[in-house]
C-alpha cells in the first residue's frame, strides 16, 4: 500500500494545489510511483480526462506533474457553483442531478463511500499518494460532515504537512490556532508546518518558527518563496499585470465564469473587466464560459457590458464567445429542465444560434479542422447546452464553431492554447503576440525543484517510505 502525503491549509487560497503539484513532480523524480487526490473540489475550473470525463483542472495538473494519466478517482468530488446557495455535483466524471438536487448537508454521507472506494485504489497501486486538503480544517462547524480534510488523513493515516500563505501576514497565529482547532488524534498526524509565499530573507523569521516548535511539537519544515511561475488553480482568476491603454483584450469577469485558464496565452494582452468604461479601447473581446449562463447574461445587461459588447461589435471589434460566452452571443437561450436554474431569455443577438439547455452534460476531448484558419485545434468540451445555427451565421465546424463577420463562437474550450488559433484571433485584433508561457511540463520542474530546495526534502522522502 502507498504512503499517503497530505497538504491541508490554514486557509483557502494558501497555494496547497501548487505545493501538491510540486511535491507530485518530486516524488516522480525520486523515481516513486505518485498520484495526486482530492476528494472534493469546489471550482468551475474544470477539465476533461482522456476517457472524456470532468474533473478539476487543478487535478489534472496534478496527474501531469505525477507524470500519470488523469483519472477521475484523482477528484472524486466536483462541485461547480451555479449560485450562492446552489452547486452541480459531479461524481466521478459525471454530473449527478439526483445529488445536485440535495440539501448540502444530505450529500455527505452519501459522497464519502466514493471517496474511500477512490482513495483506497490509488494507495493499492501507487507508491505514494499526496492528498489534498480543500479551505482549512480549523472550520469546526463542518468537522461533522467532513469528507475532504481530516476525515481523509485519518482514513488513511496520511502525514499531513500544514501550509499557510505567509505573503498575507498572521501565518504563525493562523498555524497555532488552526492546530489548536484540531483533536488530539489530528494533531498527531501533523508532521510539519509550510510556511508558503515568503518575500525576503528566510533568516529573519527566528526566532518564530522555534517558537512555534515549542508551543506545538510540531516543527517548521518549509519556507517556500514566492515563485514566478504561473500553474492552472482551483480558484481564483489566473492574471498576468493587467494591459493598459488600448492595447488589450477585454474579458468580463461574470460572477459564474469557467475554466479561467484557457486564456493564459493572452499573456498580459488579457484584462478582465466589470464595467463598461473598462471596455473602452479594447481591440478584442473574450466572452467566456460561464456555470449560470442565463444569470451571467442578466449580469451583462444590468452592468451595461451587454451594451458596451454589441457596440463594440458593431464598430468592428473582434469578439470571441466560448461555450457559455457563445450561448450569450445568440439569438436565445432556453432552459426548460432547470439544468442552470431555468427559464428563457434573448441573447446579445450578435450570432443567429439558438441555445437550448439539455440535462445531459456534454464532456470530451475534442479537436477539429478549423476552415478560417487552416489549423487543426484541440480543446475540450463542457457543457449542457446545444445550440442550432439559423440562416445567418457561417457554420465553420457543425456544432463547434459559428462566425458572423468578426462576432465568433465555440464550445471548444482552449482555443486560444493552439499556437495557430492565437496567432490569428491577434492578428484580427491588430495585437501583437506576447511572450510564450513556458511549457507546463518546464514549469512543474521548476516549481518541484524550488519547492524542493526548500523544505525539508530527507524528511520528505522518509515519509514517503524511501531513503534520505
Amino acid at each position: 500500500m502507498a504512503r499517503a502525503i497530505m497538504v491541508q491549509g490554514c486557509t483557502s487560497n494558501a497555494g496547497k494545489s501548487y505545493l501538491v503539484a510540486a511535491l507530485c513532480r518530486a516524488y516522480s523524480n525520486a523515481g516513486f510511483r505518485v498520484a495526486p487526490f482530492k476528494a472534493q473540489n469546489m471550482s468551475n475550473n474544470a477539465g476533461v480526462t482522456a476517457a472524456g470525463l470532468e474533473m478539476g483542472r487543478a487535478q489534472l495538473v496534478q496527474a501531469t506533474a505525477a507524470r500519470v494519466q488523469a483519472d477521475v478517482r484523482m477528484n472524486p468530488v466536483l462541485l461547480k457553483p451555479e449560485a450562492d446557495t446552489r452547486s452541480q455535483v459531479v461524481l466521478l466524471g459525471r454530473a449527478d442531478p439526483v445529488l445536485t438536487a440535495l440539501p448540502w448537508r444530505e450529500r455527505k454521507p452519501l459522497l464519502w463511500p466514493y471517496v474511500q472506494a477512490a482513495l483506497h485504489s490509488l494507495m493499492d497501486e501507487f507508491d505514494v499518494v499526496v492528498i489534498e486538503g480543500a479551505g482549512s480544517p480549523a472550520e469546526v462547524n463542518l468537522r461533522s460532515s467532513d469528507i475532504v480534510n481530516m476525515r481523509v488523513a485519518l482514513e488513511v493515516q496520511a502525514a499531513v504537512l500544514l501550509a499557510c500563505d505567509i505573503d498575507r501576514g498572521g501565518a504563525f497565529a493562523h498555524l497555532l490556532g488552526t492546530w489548536h482547532c484540531l483533536d488530539a488524534p489530528e494533531r498527531a498526524l501533523l508532521r510539519g508546518f509550510l510556511l508558503n509565499r515568503f518575500r525576503g530573507d528566510a533568516r529573519l523569521l527566528a526566532p518564530a518558527p522555534e517558537w512555534l516548535e515549542a508551543q506545538t511539537g510540531v516543527p517548521t519544515v518549509g519556507v517556500v518563496p514566492w515563485l514566478p511561475y504561473t500553474l492552472p488553480e482551483e480558484d481564483g482568476f489566473w492574471a498576468s499585470e493587467p494591459a493598459t491603454g488600448s492595447g488589450f483584450v477585454g474579458i468580463p469577469r461574470l460572477p459564474r465564469v469557467s475554466n479561467i485558464d484557457e486564456f493564459a496565452p493572452l499573456g498580459g494582452l488579457a484584462r478582465w473587466v466589470v464595467h463598461p468604461a473598462e471596455l473602452e479601447g479594447a481591440r478584442a473581446i473574450i466572452l467566456p464560459g460561464s456555470k449560470a449562463t442565463l444569470s451571467d447574461l442578466d449580469w451583462l445587461r444590468r452592468t451595461g457590458l451587454a451594451a458596451a459588447i454589441t457596440r463594440a461589435a458593431a464598430a468592428g471589434v473582434p469578439v470571441l464567445g466560448v461555450c457559455g460566452g457563445l450561448q450569450m452571443l445568440g439569438s436565445q437561450i432556453s432552459d426548460p429542465h432547470g439544468t442552470e436554474g431555468g427559464g428563457t431569455a434573448s441573447g446579445l443577438g450578435l450570432l443567429d444560434v439558438r441555445t437550448v439547455m439539455d440535462e445531459l452534460k456534454t464532456t470530451r476531448l475534442t479537436q477539429l479542422h478549423d476552415p478560417e484558419t487552416g489549423a487543426r485545434l484541440s480543446g475540450y468540451e463542457i457543457h449542457h447546452g446545444a445550440s442550432e445555427a439559423g440562416p445567418e451565421v457561417e457554420t465553420l465546424v457543425p456544432g463547434l464553431l459559428w462566425r458572423r463577420g468578426n462576432v465568433r463562437g465555440t464550445y471548444l474550450h482552449g482555443l486560444l492554447e493552439n499556437p495557430a488559433y492565437l496567432h490569428a484571433f491577434l492578428g484580427w485584433a491588430g495585437l501583437p503576440l506576447p511572450d510564450p508561457l513556458p511549457a507546463l511540463d518546464a514549469r512543474l520542474d521548476a516549481i518541484a525543484g524550488a519547492v524542493q530546495a526548500n523544505i525539508d526534502w530527507p524528511l520528505m522522502l522518509q515519509l514517503a517510505g524511501g531513503r534520505a
